[in-house]
């Protein structure tokens, strides 16, 4: 049986084993070159270690002790940027996707953020089509030094 949104639980404190799991996360679940989860574990540990509480967020979605989803809002020279989006596909089409999204969103908009700005891989549709519905927009594509084709995606609040 599938878990529901209601058996996961979301908190934004840093635990033990968090970079090393999600790192492990980034490298399982995209099919990308190894030097992208050397990079993956260098800017979250960058990311927890200087992290500004009044200004930025990391959520964990978590399912019986295990992490199953995250996404982060990080000050990006004063722009709102929204990092470490990802959902395990077991807990995919839950609502969980959606969840995180409304979180992030709520952060953003009650903050003092204008605007917001997030990086993702061309081949992320189901992504990007979320993206597309909570307003952001795709403004650019350049590829990568991992062989990646990445689209910048923006969202102004009116």
């Amino acid at each position: 049986m599938k878990p529901t949104l209601e058996h996961i639980k979301i908190r934004t404190n840093y635990k033990s084993g968090d970079i090393g799991y999600l790192t492990y996360m980034h490298g399982k679940f995209y099919d990308f070159d190894p030097s992208f989860e050397f990079y993956v574990a260098e800017t979250l540990a960058t990311f927890y270690k200087n992290m500004d509480h009044e200004k930025e967020r990391f959520w964990v979605a978590e399912f019986e002790g295990k992490i199953v989803g995250t996404i982060a809002l990080k000050n990006t020279d004063g722009f709102a940027q929204l990092r470490y989006y990802l959902i395990d596909p077991e807990f995919r089409g839950i609502g969980l996707g959606r969840k995180l999204m409304d979180l992030f969103m709520d952060f953003f908009k009650n903050s003092d953020y204008k605007s917001s700005f997030l990086l993702t891989e061309e081949r992320l549709q189901t992504a990007a089509h979320l993206y597309g519905k909570y307003g952001f927009q795709h403004v650019s594509s350049n590829q990568t030094d991992f062989g990646l084709v990445e689209k910048r995606y923006e969202l102004v609040l009116k």
